[in-house]
């Protein structure tokens, strides 16, 4: 069966707007004046214009008392102490591995902030620093923690919790980190057959159900042998395809609204996801769903 190619002219191309409803937060543009009272203060990404208080960059407005912000949509990845991550290992050095963590630098995970092998609680040797290389290498997908942030804005990361370590068969999606809500949980079994990692820095891990977590994320054991079934291939795509449409969207990503973007999402096949039209409806069906749950 040949596959349809759908091609649209410029004048057809859907309006992807994030303001779907009122209730979503206006979209500051550069240039665009925020308030022209002159009790507020000026925060990080406004400046002050003939007694104005316009913003330097396009995003949502925030406040704090009297300061006003503007938090950028698109952005670098500022880390925070406690934050959890999805980051891919860019380079072994001595003691310690380099991250990439989608920030302007590189994170550092040093080899005394791991677990070895067996969960293991002594010293580093220099046996140890031999075989970093089969822990961790270059290309290797890992989760992990924000331990400390140097004066320099780069992170320090740790893996010294069995929920986090090496990531095996799955797939990552890059978004706007400022679309990733902040909870008390970053890790989700989701009720529909797979488990999402929202990670802070804009990284997220879809993979199959995580049934025991202490085996399947923790330490170094990766699943790349495993025969993944074809319906939750399915699943992990369809999740994929929903979440590129909550961001096309610039709607706030944490398990609920991945969980409804999903279930409105059935009446569409994997690939017609892709379409901007699915894109939008589905988008547009999420923020109801939420505002009605808001409202009850």
């Amino acid at each position: 069966m040949p596959h349809k190619i759908q091609i649209r002219l410029a004048s057809q191309r859907v309006n992807t707007s994030v303001s779907l409803n009122q209730r979503y937060p206006k979209i500051f543009t550069p240039g665009e004046t925020i308030t022209a009272q002159n009790e507020f203060m000026r925060g990080h990404g406004t400046y002050e214009d003939k007694g104005e208080l316009k913003a330097s960059v396009a995003g949502v407005r925030e406040q704090v008392n009297n300061l006003i912000s503007v938090r950028p949509l698109k952005s670098r990845y500022n880390g925070e102490i406690g934050d959890v991550i999805v980051g891919r290992i860019t380079e072994v050095q001595q003691k310690r591995w380099k991250v990439d963590t989608n920030s302007r630098l590189d994170s550092a995970l040093l080899l005394s902030s791991v677990n070895l092998p067996g969960g293991e609680l002594r010293r580093r040797s220099v046996e140890d620093q031999h075989m970093m290389r089969q822990f961790l290498q270059e290309g290797d997908l890992i989760s992990a923690e924000v331990q400390n942030v140097f004066s320099d804005g780069a992170l320090s990361l740790h893996t010294r919790s069995l929920r986090y370590g090496k990531l095996g068969q799955g797939v990552l999606v890059k978004v706007f980190p400022s679309l990733v809500k902040r909870s008390k949980t970053h890790f989700h079994n989701l009720p529909i057959g797979a488990s999402v990692i929202l990670g802070n820095n804009g990284f997220i891990w879809i993979c199959t159900s995580i049934i025991n977590s202490e085996e399947s994320v923790g330490g170094f054991i990766q699943n790349l042998e495993e025969v993944v079934p074809r319906q939750e291939r399915e699943t992990i795509g369809r999740i994929r395809n929903c979440i590129a449409a909550l961001t096309q969207s610039k709607m706030m990503l944490y398990d609920t609204s991945i969980l409804y973007a999903y279930e409105e999402s059935l009446k569409y096949s994997v690939p017609e996801l892709l379409i901007p039209e699915a894109m939008v409806d589905v988008a547009i069906l999420t923020q109801h769903r939420l505002s009605m749950l808001e409202v009850a």
